[in-house]
């Protein structure tokens, strides 16, 4: 199934999941609490957007009262969301007027967000367009309603106004170079999805982003139909009588990076009904020599690499970037699971697919609880080349 055919069946069977959406957020509204069940003040605010009840997502929190809606981000940065420019707002909160008409992104995770709220209308700036798939965002840079304002640390602030965002998504994470942009008086708005370690909590920053630009019932509706499908597929994987291991990752510049047991993907491979070869590290990574990766991981079941190689990836490839690669049980029992950037938008879109991922990983470690013929979108077996041709 494309990208595309599956966001059109996403909308279709969340259809009766919308009825009852609607129910429950009007009961909400007229009881006068949340959809935390917490009461509101007043609870004008609930009867004219949407509740937004956060469940997995540890970066940021929501908080309604009569006329605004206080976000947290983070331990540092709050904002207040208002309707009327006259609200307002608490000591120490930023104002926003939402829903916002125009913004810029700067990573894949939060284009991930406008993408399957079908908002690219609102985005106006990235910071480029490197690995990128998606035609209409393409289309958009190429007809000039989306400007590239350049990488972390080295920004154009000429494009930055040409853009004329309302607030900037921004994230902590990367190399950082904001001081330029903030003397524009532009609000910078933290987007902390990347930090979450669970992939639940990553999705559900949709709703984070539809607070922004108006669109909480469509997130809530997306996500819950993420979120059912990731959880039912997780029960059935986590039932199966075989836990494979499985490691991850590439030697790299002389270190092997190797996630820890906190990670996402750990969380992922556990949830796929699988055993990471860190279970037991509280970190969220750390870099490995070869050797030590080696006793970790020597006799695993199943070796996951994500990589750009430019040309077709192969056993052969992977041996000659390192030769004793070939040494792993995975490696020669032709057990390594590959996802190529440069063939599939990665991190594009399955920061918002986590349950598609969860099935890829499931299907190759357990092939018999999923439907016979199915075809993973962003991981499958590595082939020997010969196969392919």
């Amino acid at each position: 199934m494309s990208i595309i055919n599956y966001f059109v069946s996403l909308h279709s069977k969340m259809k009766k999941l919308t009825y009852l959406l609607i129910i429950a957020a009007t009961c909400c509204a007229c009881s006068g609490k949340n959809a935390k069940g917490q009461a509101t003040e007043g609870g004008a605010l609930s009867d004219s957007i949407e509740a937004i009840d956060v469940r997995y997502a540890t970066g940021f929190s929501v908080r309604d009262s009569a006329s605004v809606r206080l976000v947290d981000v983070g331990k540092h940065d709050r904002f207040a969301l208002v309707r009327t420019d006259d609200a307002e707002v608490p000591r120490g909160y930023t104002k926003i007027r939402v829903p916002i008409r125009s913004t810029i992104c700067m990573t894949a995770l939060q284009l991930s967000n406008f993408t399957i709220l079908d908002a690219h209308d609102v985005v106006k700036g990235l910071t480029g367009t490197k690995n990128l798939f998606n035609e209409d965002i393409l289309q958009r840079v190429k007809d000039g309603r989306i400007v590239k304002i350049g990488m972390e640390g080295n920004f154009d602030t000429e494009m930055v106004l040409a853009a004329n965002p309302d607030v900037i998504f921004i994230s902590p994470f990367k190399r950082g170079g904001y001081e330029p942009i903030k003397e524009t008086g532009i609000t910078l708005v933290p987007h902390l999805g990347y930090k979450e370690l669970d992939p639940l909590g990553q999705a559900e920053w949709i709703k984070f982003i539809g607070m922004f630009i108006g669109k909480e019932r469509e997130a809530n509706e997306i996500f819950a139909g993420i979120e059912s499908r990731y959880n039912e597929l997780k029960k059935v994987a986590g039932a199966a009588e075989v836990r494979p291991v499985v490691f991850s990752g590439e030697m790299h510049y002389g270190n092997w990076h190797a996630v820890g047991g906190k990670n996402y993907l750990a969380q992922i491979f556990r949830d796929a009904g699988a055993d990471y070869v860190i279970n037991d590290d509280e970190t969220s990574g750390e870099d490995l020599e070869f050797e030590k990766m080696y006793a970790l991981a020597a006799k695993a079941d199943y070796w996951r690499i994500l990589n750009s190689y430019p040309d077709e990836f192969s056993y052969e490839a992977l041996k000659a970037s390192e030769p004793r690669n070939e040494l792993f049980k995975a490696f020669k029992e032709r057990k390594v699971i590959y996802c190529n950037m440069k063939q599939t938008p990665y991190y594009e879109i399955s920061p918002v697919m986590p349950d598609i991922l969860l099935k890829d990983f499931v299907a190759i470690f357990h092939p018999a609880l999923v439907e016979a013929g199915y075809k993973p979108t962003f991981y499958h077996l590595l082939k020997e080349v010969e196969e392919d041709r």
